[in-house]
């Protein structure tokens, strides 16, 4: 099978840290199609951001669904476009954020999600409220790094997120920690090895949903809210973005 792992920034380097923790994970006979779209911020963090990145997210999706793609991960812990992705794609399409979530909601009675810049925790939040998941989660904790600090070498931002997971452990007395920025997908073994509790990274934990939904012959439903978007007329720069079968009245 194919899956294609969209990491809506496009910041390469990145892009290609997502890859090798995706394919780390893959079953034999999964080829993991790892891209950054041609257009949308270097990196998301906030609303607007995520708004304008989910067009580059679609571009992808589309692109995949002429390619043959059986599914898709998009890796960023916002799930930017995730719903509208849906509608266009015929196989599942899974978010980091939410598949990292269920995840910890399978091994532990509470989670804390450590995150990258405090003015995303409200994001995460909405997100955890959104798939059911507030239950579970039981702290949302921003460290203020920029997410392309994760990219810097010699950057403290390793040390700084595993001191964060140990104080979520302690303080908010979770049982697992979900990390919140699919740039720390690398990060994720070392500090659980470090703290001695699941770290769950959610584009690895999203490969084998996608996976496993593909193995299953499960697509998504093309009924009701996910069904194919209504073909109409776009105008401006977003001519090219009008769905198929357009008659041009």
């Amino acid at each position: 099978m194919r899956i294609k792992v969209i990491n809506p920034n496009t910041t390469r380097s990145m892009t290609e840290r997502i890859a090798a923790g995706a394919r780390a994970v893959a079953a034999p006979g999964t080829e993991i199609v790892a891209v950054s779209p041609a257009m949308g911020p270097v990196s998301i963090e906030g609303h607007y951001d995520e708004a304008v990145s989910a067009l580059g997210v679609l571009d992808e999706v589309r692109r995949g669904e002429r390619d043959g793609i059986d599914g898709y991960v998009i890796a960023c812990f916002g799930d930017p476009g995730l719903r509208a992705a849906r509608e266009v794609a015929r196989g599942p399409v899974v978010g980091v954020a939410e598949a990292a979530m269920h995840a910890a909601s399978f091994i532990a009675t509470g989670f804390s999600i450590v995150t990258t810049l405090e003015r995303t925790c409200d994001i995460a939040r909405q997100l955890a409220e959104s798939y059911g998941m507030a239950r579970f989660c039981r702290g949302i904790r921003g460290t203020d790094l920029a997410v392309l600090d994760l990219e810097k070498p010699g950057s403290e931002a390793r040390r700084i997120i595993t001191e964060e997971c140990r104080r979520a452990l302690r303080e908010d007395r979770s049982d697992a920690i979900v990390l919140g920025c699919a740039g720390m997908t690398d990060l994720a073994a070392a500090i659980a090895a470090a703290l001695d509790a699941p770290v769950i990274s959610g584009v690895e934990a999203a490969v084998k949903m996608a996976e496993g939904l593909v193995a299953l012959g499960i697509g998504t439903s093309k009924r009701g809210a996910f069904a194919a978007p209504l073909a109409k007329r776009y105008v401006g720069l977003l001519e090219g973005f009008a769905p198929p079968g357009e008659s041009g009245r």
